[in-house]
């Protein structure tokens, strides 16, 4: 059986590395789907427990996640993710691929 567009997506957050960061956009490309960005965001709204979903960010850098921004960014912190001066994730130094 096919794996859902979700699962596939839960497929390739798990293995994001530690102390790095992927766009929704990168992910929807990378699963062979560059426009379905937004369909990458409803997948993680419901993203399995124990899976890094802190290290999916927006294309700038920018956090999203409403109510849990603030957690997203302390987790980020946490593996030493490092921010720009605009509160944004400095993609160059810390974007997966």
């Amino acid at each position: 059986m096919a794996s859902t567009f979700a699962q596939q997506v839960y497929d390739l957050v798990a293995q994001i590395p530690e102390g790095k960061v992927i766009s929704y956009g990168q992910i929807a490309k990378m699963l062979g789907n560059p426009r379905a960005a937004r369909q990458v965001g409803w997948a993680m709204a419901n993203c399995p427990e124990g899976h890094p979903w802190q290290r999916v960010v927006m294309a700038d850098g920018s956090i999203t996640g409403g109510g849990f921004a603030a957690l997203r960014r302390t987790k980020l912190e946490e593996e030493g993710i490092t921010f720009l001066p605009n509160g944004n994730v400095d993609m160059k130094k810390h974007g997966w691929l």
